[in-house]
């Protein structure tokens, strides 16, 4: 229970470290471009203490949740002093200012891969692509009517199993079975289960392409149905891949931008996820694939540290990264992808007026924005308050 607790306290920790440098991002941005930054405090509520260094107020906040970053004349609907006039965030060019509300979101993603990088040189990084590459391969496959049967590893002395006898190695890339194409390790398995006697094994190993064949057995399996006799091969899986300092910068970009892109997809999908959230609220089965909430995140990442699943906090970690800075670069209000789609409104805008010889138009009036901005801020409290509510009494629960 006290691994439990820690865990979720140094998640939550790690959470609003992350928020913390999403603000910073953009004080080290505005300062750069000589932007006049008044205020940089970690946290939300009453001020726990602040300090002034140079024309900027440094302070943290008593609730650890997010901060804040108060750069002058953001928008147009900031009050300046006299000797801020000429500093305004919003007189400095289109690059500049979106430069600095582009350092948020950007400050995520460096996070996401730095906590990557290191997991790939000490841990590895998990085989979340399913690539059928062998771990292990068993020196005998018997029947095995229970899991328990089924995860006992003793093979009588000098017994060779069918993988091994063909001449399959750990670290072997089966890409092919008798025939099928076999991209990930699911189907890799399901057509070995379809196979019986000599079967040909298309193996990728390092730059060679090998055809081994494998005298598949039929035996008996466990199923959620009872007993079924399917074929099998010998081999376990590859969960992760272990990487030295180099490589693994490469690794740790693919691996990157295929979070990059799954992060996007279920962002696309969060609208019709929501009716499940709901009916978990309301006793529903919870889907593992519904939103989770800072809450939830930090009960999972409990939950890791707890079973001893480091791997599975710092994805969860470098996940939760990628989301924040995919979600901050939605072109709406108030996410600093709304103020960077305002910018280059105004840039196209004035340009296309300057092409007719027309003067520059007066920057976007922010209060015509204030309706559709309330608006938005509403929705994402009440999905917020759904999510923190799904977590708490019906949350998503790891299993190993």
């Amino acid at each position: 229970m006290l691994a439990y607790i820690l865990g979720v306290l140094l998640f939550g920790l790690c959470i609003c470290l992350s928020l913390a440098l999403h603000e910073a991002g953009h004080l080290v941005a505005a300062k750069a471009f000589g932007m006049k930054v008044r205020r940089y405090f970690v946290g939300i509520g009453p001020t726990v203490f602040s300090f002034r260094r140079g024309e900027t107020e440094y302070g943290l906040k008593w609730l650890p949740f997010g901060g804040f970053c108060d750069v002058a004349g953001m928008t147009t609907l900031d009050e300046l002093t006299p000797d801020e006039e000429r500093r305004a965030m919003w007189k400095h060019r289109a690059w500049k200012r979106t430069t600095v509300m582009m350092a948020g979101p950007i400050t995520h993603f460096a996070l996401a891969f730095i906590v990557l990088y290191l997991l790939a040189v000490s841990m590895g990084l998990p085989n979340l692509a399913e690539k059928p590459v062998v771990s292990t391969v068993s020196s005998c496959v018997t029947d095995a009517r229970t899991t328990d049967e089924l995860s006992d590893p003793s093979c009588p002395s000098g017994t060779v199993g069918p993988a091994q006898a063909a001449g399959i190695r750990p670290g072997d890339e089966i890409v092919g079975v008798g025939g099928t194409a076999t991209p990930t390790w699911t189907e890799m398995v399901a057509a070995v289960r379809d196979s019986t006697g000599p079967t040909v094994f298309d193996v990728r190993r390092g730059d060679e392409r090998l055809r081994l064949t494998v005298d598949v057995p039929r035996l008996d399996r466990p199923t959620t149905d009872g007993v079924a006799e399917v074929g099998v091969a010998g081999v376990t899986a590859t969960r992760s891949f272990d990487y030295g300092p180099l490589a693994a910068v490469g690794a740790t970009a693919s691996f990157s931008g295929d979070m990059f892109g799954q992060t996007v997809a279920k962002l696309i999908e969060f609208p019709e996820r929501i009716p499940a959230v709901v009916s978990a609220i309301f006793g529903g089965e919870r889907d593992p694939n519904t939103p989770v909430s800072v809450v939830g995140a930090s009960r999972i990442g409990g939950e890791a540290v707890e079973a001893g699943l480091w791997p599975l906090f710092f994805m969860l970690l470098a996940g939760l990264n990628f989301f924040l800075g995919v979600f901050n670069l939605l072109p709406l209000l108030p996410m600093d992808g709304g103020h960077v789609a305002v910018i280059w409104y105004e840039r196209v805008r004035n340009w296309l007026r300057e092409r007719r010889g027309k003067a520059a138009a007066a920057p976007v009036d922010f209060t015509r924005l204030s309706t559709v901005t309330m608006a938005l801020v509403l929705v994402g409290g009440a999905i917020l308050l759904l999510t923190v509510t799904a977590d708490i009494v019906n949350p998503i629960r790891i299993t190993q």
